[in-house]
């Protein structure tokens, strides 16, 4: 047995090279227990939020488990990187909030866009467009882009758990804060803060699970056991419209584009993002600042987008909680490998993640919004040039509750100030392109008014 066991060694220290990156089998395997505990709080968030959507929210939490194990194992296969990926937050309320609920295109239509943003991704990897792309966007709209994100979800939260509610004088206002959701939602927000703060692993997934239990303890939720069966998890799978995606005509004609461009840009900038933070914090950027197996790492991160969209969930993306299992000692793909296992494991019990109340997965909501606030740090506030435009993103996405507003004010007020300042060069041709589509969408909507 002990044989076996140090073959297995070998193999997995020859194929992800681990004593080159100062780690072992030991500490790969905690480090992707890790992130796994500090990720799993997705399983319970993603169909909470497609469910409003009208998806079925324990083929969601199927689908979900699905993609995440899908993606994490094929990052750490393909790439050798440690890095975790799931349906991503932002993205899940773009897809749900705006696409489907604002702009009325039936779910299964939404997931043939996540698909087709997923090849159009793979493309521009592949072809090299990508590059050009992300070096038109500056850094400082990258980080508004996370904090632009990262209030939206922490609006959609705080409305979610009653905490903040519409008034026709102010247009949101303080909910009542006895109402048995509201009280429980600030419950778990306090329970997930202090565990937070004390680092303690898994601090999302243990409030959720703490909040729902005194949910039925109250009787706030009526816990209606059902049989396990498997054919809860095709309820989503193989349920994406292809042809209703090329179909869409009227008020979607443009709205299509709008769609596949917030998929595949968000995508793109929350990956550049995320790579970042967690390669850098795993020792593994290279002295001219370059991220080793750059391109694997977005093929296998635009394969798991169009394989979750097939078994029925939104864009699939790396996640910076992966940044927990680097520093806990993760180095190499193995971590990426045991993450997906472990995610692969809970899919089984995934579809009982309909008895969660949203009051219980609001707080993870807040939590996430306040943590992606991070990156606006990078922004150089002392200078209009950046200020401006930042400001614009991070406030235009939660006050207009969309992304792609967001997105939009930020790239044309960059490009106009730039060019105004004086800053403009041929090589930015690019840059005025795309502020010239949005000026175009905006005058469309203003006519569609």
């Amino acid at each position: 047995m002990s044989e076996a066991r140090a073959a297995q060694a070998g193999a997995l220290e020859k194929y992800f090279a681990l004593s080159a990156r100062g780690t072992s089998v030991r500490t790969e395997v905690l480090a992707g227990f890790t992130t796994f505990l500090t990720m799993a709080y997705i399983v319970l968030v993603n169909p909470s939020i497609l469910g409003l959507a009208g998806m079925p929210v324990a083929s969601v939490a199927a689908a979900t488990c699905f993609a995440a194990a899908f993606a994490s194992i094929l990052m750490g296969l393909v790439a050798n990187t440690p890095l975790g990926l799931a349906p991503g937050m932002g993205l899940n309320a773009y897809f749900s909030f705006t696409v489907v609920q604002h702009m009325g295109v039936p779910w299964p239509v939404a997931l043939g866009c996540v698909f087709i943003s997923g090849v159009a991704f793979l493309a521009l990897t592949l072809t090299g467009v990508r590059q050009q792309i992300v070096a038109v966007i500056p850094q400082h709209l990258f980080a508004a882009v996370a904090g632009g994100i990262g209030l939206f979800i922490g609006f959609i939260g705080l409305k979610n758990a009653g905490i903040i509610v519409a008034d026709p004088a102010t247009f949101v206002a303080l909910g009542n804060l006895k109402a048995p959701g509201a009280a429980l939602a600030l419950f778990g927000l306090a329970l997930i803060g202090t565990l937070s703060i004390w680092n303690v692993r898994g601090a999302m997934l243990i409030g959720i699970v703490a909040t729902t239990i005194i949910g039925w303890a109250t009787g706030q939720v009526v816990l209606k056991p059902e049989p396990y069966s498997l054919s809860a998890l095709t309820g989503t799978a193989f349920k994406l419209d292809l042809p209703g995606v090329f179909g869409l005509t009227g008020s979607h004609g443009l709205g299509l584009f709008e769609i596949l461009f917030v998929f595949l840009f968000v995508d793109l900038f929350d990956n550049i993002g995320t790579l970042v933070a967690v390669t850098k914090r795993a020792g593994l950027i290279d002295a001219a600042g370059r991220i080793p197996g750059l391109n694997r790492i977005l093929i296998a991160d635009a394969t798991a987008t169009m394989v979750g969209a097939t078994a029925g969930t939104s864009t699939v993306t790396s996640y910076v909680e992966s940044a927990a299992g680097v520093q806990a000692g993760g180095r190499t793909g193995l971590t990426a490998v045991v993450t997906g296992v472990l995610f692969l494991l809970t899919m089984f019990v995934a579809p009982y993640a309909q008895i969660v109340p949203l009051a219980a997965t609001a707080p993870a909501l807040i939590v996430v919004g306040g943590l992606m606030l991070l990156p606006l740090r990078e922004v150089e506030w002392g200078d209009p040039l950046a200020a401006l435009p930042a400001f614009l993103t991070v406030a235009m996405i939660p006050l207009t509750f969309s992304i792609a507003n967001g997105l939009a004010f930020g790239i044309t007020a960059h490009a106009l100030l730039k060019l105004l300042r004086g800053r403009a060069v041929k090589s930015d041709w690019f840059l005025f392109v795309l502020a010239g589509l949005f000026v175009v969408r905006f005058v469309w909507l203003s006519a569609g008014a």
